[in-house]
């Protein structure tokens, strides 16, 4: 790849591991919901003013109906999950069971599609439940019911997201990448509202400098500046090295908790990060792609 992007590689991996850290700061102060509603708002006016800028339509009026659903799947819900994870997980934590999104993308696929899967592919969704095991079963966070809960939420955000990313190449082909991130966030917006204002906190003291520069960092950087990264890559250098991103995300996300929040790396995170990439590693089949390519 070029300098440039790999530079625009790295810079969306950290944009997105930076994520966990603001939504870890923010969430306990001020809710799961009205921290995720100022995600994904401010992130679709952003959105939707650069679109404004390029002259380019949005199509929301045409296909409404399924940016509410991709909004649902690739937004409200997980990211409302992750934050409600966030009050009992770290940052550190919250990133590498993330990374598990692949893993459901498969078993989706499998389902849903009735696409057959390879041996590969099987043993490394096997892999991947044991790095979630030596994830779990090694963690220095106290093994409480909560805990146990937050944990539970935080893969079926991976779920909703590997059902968003079958639904979304069924729904959007064809469509201008820009405009179905705008589409998802401002769904997303809409169906959060009723939530949102039945949550809000009682007190707006809890709305320090911090916190709100934390939900401004997770909507503009995060998620309005990710996904520009992330479709000029797409358009760049392809989708099977964008895809690269998902090795690096966890990375990122545990030295942000470290540096920022004070985190601490054990060994069974680490080794349960290590196992859970070389079960995505498997699964994405990346080295199998490019010696085909090559072989082609």
């Amino acid at each position: 790849m070029k300098a440039k992007d790999t530079a625009a590689l790295f810079g969306l991996a950290a944009l997105w591991g930076a994520s966990f850290l603001f939504i870890r700061i923010a969430s306990p102060a001020i809710g799961p919901f009205l921290t995720v509603q100022g995600r994904v708002t401010i992130a679709a006016v952003a959105l939707l003013i650069y679109i404004f800028v390029i002259r380019q339509s949005t199509g929301w009026w045409q296909l409404w109906k399924q940016y509410l659903i991709i909004g649902a799947l690739n937004a409200a819900l997980p990211f409302t999950l992750i934050a409600i994870a966030s009050l009992y997980l770290n940052a550190s934590m919250l990133a590498i069971i993330n990374s598990l999104t692949p893993l459901f993308t498969a078993l989706v696929v499998w389902g849903w599609m009735k696409e057959k899967l390879s041996t590969q592919k099987w043993v490394g969704i096997f892999v991947g439940i044991i790095g979630v095991s030596i994830l779990v079963g090694w963690s220095p966070i106290p093994f409480t019911s909560e805990v146990i809960i937050a944990i539970v939420l935080s893969i079926f955000s991976t779920v909703s997201y590997g059902f968003a990313g079958v639904y979304a190449k069924k729904a959007f082909d064809g469509a201008p990448p820009l405009s179905v991130a705008f589409g998802q966030q401002m769904g997303a917006t809409l169906l959060l509202i009723p939530f949102t204002l039945f949550n809000l906190p009682k007190s707006t003291s809890v709305i320090t400098p911090i916190v709100a520069l934390s939900v401004m960092g997770v909507a503009l950087l995060c998620t309005a500046v990710g996904y520009l990264l992330y479709f000029y890559l797409i358009t760049s250098v392809g989708p099977t090295k964008t895809l690269s991103v998902t090795f690096m995300i966890p990375l990122f996300g545990m030295i942000w908790g470290v540096v920022f929040l004070n985190e601490q790396i054990t060994i069974g995170m680490v080794a349960g990060l290590f196992v859970i990439l070389s079960s995505i590693f498997l699964i994405s089949d990346i080295k199998s792609k490019q010696m085909r390519k090559k072989a082609a």
